[in-house]
């Protein structure tokens, strides 16, 4: 296993698989639902001032920030995903975890495929005594079926 930064154009992709995170909101979504969030709370607050309950105000300024925190924390990982590729003489499988993009490099003639051991675990490929979870953002139904398709895919290989 080895890091890369090799092009991935100068040979042709035998199989290509792209694991995302399930997410039911776009950026721009969710930019809006929080300047209304933000908006309606700094509204009633306005109006609890106005009527002189003027402590109000620094406690929506504290859940605004608590909330813009959680926010920027689930936005940092909404963009995650897991690339597999298979080539012919080497499996590369690109990591986007964060804004850190890892590439990890196998010979795919040296790679065993383990399903987890329940549903929650992820698929592990394993190789030279090295192993590494794959399938992450997978639906758990859907990890032993993954495992079973690159167990094949990677037999083909051989």
């Amino acid at each position: 296993m080895q890091a890369t930064d090799l092009p991935m154009d100068t040979e042709p992709v035998v199989k290509d698989w792209l694991i995302k995170r399930n997410c039911s909101v776009s950026p721009r979504q969710f930019v809006a639902f929080y300047v209304s969030l933000a908006l309606f709370s700094l509204l009633i607050a306005s109006l609890l001032v106005w009527a002189g309950a003027w402590l109000v105000l620094p406690f929506t300024g504290i859940e605004l920030l608590a909330v813009g925190i959680a926010f920027v924390i689930y936005a940092r990982h909404a963009v995650d995903y897991e690339r597999i590729l298979l080539f012919h003489d080497r499996l590369l499988i690109e990591r986007m975890d964060a804004e850190t993009l890892t590439q990890l490099e196998f010979n795919p003639r040296w790679v065993r495929v383990e399903p987890g051991a329940t549903p929650r675990d992820p698929v592990k490929l394993v190789s030279r005594g090295q192993s590494v979870p794959v399938g992450i953002h997978l639906a758990q139904h859907r990890r032993k079926q993954f495992a079973v398709e690159l167990r094949t895919w990677l037999m083909r290989c051989n």
